[in-house]
């Protein structure tokens, strides 16, 4: 993977700067709620101004279909985006940009309006990306989580200005690049979350490339089901025990040894801490149980199994971990790997939403190797997909 980074820029002096930022942030009550995307803009963005650019911020915000709104206006950004940079941050609409853009000193970071009020955004469209191009020198992108994504801002831009990748799509591409590139082996990779019809593609991508590949949550059932298991009234998606069978199949073809819970946690209800919990055989099933999380010997196996593996590919959780007792195999083997990491033995790659809210509930994330906050594109990623944004930067 080559692509280059802000070490090959050069001279910024009367530069003006691009940069496709991850301002998609959730927020409640006009107040951003979890800042992590911001934070993630700090390096590159400081780096940036430290070194004399104008820096403009493009991003998208929400889902406003090419119609200008105050709903979706990235003004309310700026603010949040300045407390995080420590420096002031000017907001800049497509009124008058050219104009409000030449004005701006040596140094200074202003975002630019929502990049989706243009119609021709999400087209990438020819006009809209020269319409962008038209305000910079040079083009930074910074926002993995938007790779998958043909757009203007986050691939088109890349073919008509000077590209290179930010500080955190560096970081992001380096740590994937280790985790399923050019891995140490053993490489394992954990798959967890309700179904298996939303991780098909990434489950039969991995028996091609993992050494041992771990199936915890809802979409194990499936597994189990397909092995003969009767599941009892558990989360499971009958009519594709055939495709399960077909993945369970290339494994072997593979080399690659696939992991399902022999031990399992039950109850008659979803509830926490229910009266009907127990440990049992999957076997062992009754008809009107459900499987809410791995069970503890399969759980001490799987770390055992880790123990072996020099790199981890982490997505999804192993059970019901919202509800408590059915956190405690996702929380087990995530202590597991962030030990392991600690001591140098594995490096460990984890990602998607679930994932990241898992590992932090565990209080283990800060140990993982790299946490990918990218939703779609980590998944696009681990399906083994090119990904147009990050392929624009290789070119």
């Amino acid at each position: 993977m080559s692509f280059k980074t802000l070490d090959d820029i050069g001279d910024l002096t009367g530069k003006t700067v691009l940069v496709r930022e991850d301002l998609n942030v959730p927020m409640q009550d006009g107040v951003v709620s979890d800042d992590t995307r911001l934070r993630a803009t700090v390096a590159t963005l400081n780096e940036l101004s430290d070194k004399g650019a104008k820096v403009l911020v493009l991003a998208h915000f929400g889902r406003p279909k090419g119609q200008p709104s105050e709903e979706f206006s990235l003004k309310k950004l700026a603010e949040p985006l300045s407390h995080v940079l420590g420096r002031p941050v000017s907001y800049i609409d497509w009124e008058g940009d050219k104009a409000a853009v030449a004005a701006l000193a040596p140094g200074a970071i202003a975002v630019l309006e929502n990049t989706r009020f243009f119609g021709g955004e999400e087209k990438n469209d020819p006009a809209v990306i020269e319409r962008f191009a038209s305000l910079g020198d040079i083009y930074v992108n910074d926002a993995f989580s938007a790779a998958h994504r043909a757009h203007a801002s986050t691939e088109g831009l890349a073919h008509v200005l000077p590209a290179y990748a930010g500080r955190a799509m560096e970081a992001e591409l380096k740590a994937l690049q280790k985790a399923l590139g050019e891995p140490e082996r053993p490489v394992a990779a954990v798959v967890g979350g309700a179904k298996v019809s939303t991780k098909l593609d990434v489950l039969k991508h991995l028996v091609t490339k993992v050494d041992h590949l771990i199936i915890g949550g809802g979409m194990a059932n499936t597994f189990l089901a397909a092995r003969g298991v009767n599941v009892g009234k558990s989360l499971c998606e009958h009519d594709l025990t055939n495709t399960a069978e077909q993945i369970l199949d290339n494994a072997d073809k593979a080399g690659c040894t696939v992991h399902l819970p022999y031990d399992v946690v039950v109850s008659k209800e979803f509830a926490a801490n229910p009266a009907s919990l127990r440990t049992c055989n999957v076997h062992e099933v009754a008809e009107d149980e459900m499987i809410l999380d791995v069970g503890p010997a399969a759980v001490e196996a799987l770390g055992d199994a880790l123990k072996t593996c020099r790199t981890l590919v982490w997505n999804g959780p192993m059970g019901a971990f919202e509800t408590e007792p059915f956190d405690a195999a996702t929380v087990a083997l995530a202590k597991t790997a962030a030990a392991l990491t600690k001591e140098g033995s594995l490096v460990s790659v984890a990602g998607g939403g679930d994932t990241v809210a898992a590992l932090n509930h565990a209080g283990v994330a800060a140990d993982f190797s790299y946490i990918s906050t990218a939703g779609g594109a980590f998944l696009e990623w681990m399906e083994g997909k090119e990904l147009p944004g990050v392929a624009a930067l290789e070119r």
